[in-house]
Parts: C-alpha cells; sequence; structure tokens
C-alpha cells in the first residue's frame, strides 16, 4: 500500500520541524577549545569567583515533544551543557529560561466545505480536521566560559 504524497510531505514537514526544534546554537565570542566531557561543564548562576574567559553565547529548547516542567529544565540545561562542552567550554554562566510561545496546549481546527454546479450536476464536498497536543517549549541562554582553576565544587549535605 502506497501512502498518498500530501501525506508523505506532511510526514517530512512534521519531522523536521521536531528536529529543528531540538537544535541548540551558539554565536562565538571568545576562542573555542578542545571538546570536554559534558559532565565537567559546571553551571553558575553568577560570575565565577576567579577570571574566566568568555567562549560563546549559547541558545537551546527544551524539544517538541517534553512534557513537564521539570523535565523541560533539565533537558534544556543537559542541551546547555553539551553545547559547551562541544566548544571545550567548563563552565556556562547561566542567563535564564523562558516558556515558549505559541504551539502549546491543545489545538483543534476543522472546516467544511461544498461547492454545487449549475445545471451540470457539478458537486464537490470537504471534511478536514486538525488536532495539535505538542507542548511550549522551554527555552534556555547562557554563556559558555573557560574558568581556568574552577573553585572546588561544595560537598554535598548529609541526608537528615
Amino acid at each position: 500500500m502506497s501512502i498518498p504524497l500530501p501525506l508523505r510531505l506532511v510526514a517530512l514537514a512534521v519531522i523536521a520541524t521536531a528536529l529543528a526544534a531540538c537544535a541548540s546554537s551558539h554565536v562565538l565570542t571568545g576562542t573555542p577549545r578542545a571538546p570536554i566531557d559534558p559532565a565537567q561543564v559546571r553551571l553558575y548562576y553568577g560570575p565565577p569567583p576567579t577570571p574566566y574567559e568568555e567562549i560563546a553565547l549559547l541558545e537551546t529548547s527544551s524539544g517538541a515533544f517534553t512534557y513537564g516542567e521539570q523535565n523541560k529544565t533539565n533537558a534544556v540545561l543537559a542541551k546547555l551543557r553539551a553545547e559547551a562542552a562541544k566548544l571545550g567550554a567548563n563552565g556556562i554562566l547561566f542567563q535564564g529560561t523562558a516558556d515558549g510561545y505559541g504551539g502549546g496546549g491543545v489545538s483543534v481546527g476543522g472546516g467544511v466545505g461544498r461547492v454545487s454546479g449549475g445545471g451540470r450536476g457539478f458537486s464537490t464536498s470537504g471534511l478536514g480536521v486538525g488536532v495539535n497536543i505538542s507542548p511550549r517549549q522551554k527555552h534556555a541562554k547562557g554563556v559558555a566560559i573557560w574558568v581556568p582553576n574552577p573553585p572546588p565544587l561544595p560537598a554535598p549535605e548529609p541526608p537528615r
């Protein structure tokens, strides 16, 4: 059984949009270094106490099919770390998150049409329905930085 061309085009457009929505981007503002493991990238909510070198401005989004606020936040932080690690940055100066605009929630659209001809018996009808249940995306920004001698991580608190 062959899938009609219009359905194939719609499927390809949906896949391309989903993949594009997952992309991270950067703008170089300094000199990149050799890539490192994303687990080595620290997140700073303010400037680190030691001098640092700015490498790039980072932007990312949670993706079209990420549900739940915590999952969205985890996704954007992981993507920021991965993008910074590709550039050899060992830190991110976190600039915040924002919820995406449009496309979120549940929306349903439909339409009905009918065309009738004169005395020749020409008639056509149509019906269409569309449903969108994708969640709003979360976007995040940060600055990829290199900290020459990062301060040690604080010891974890003992369980209570």
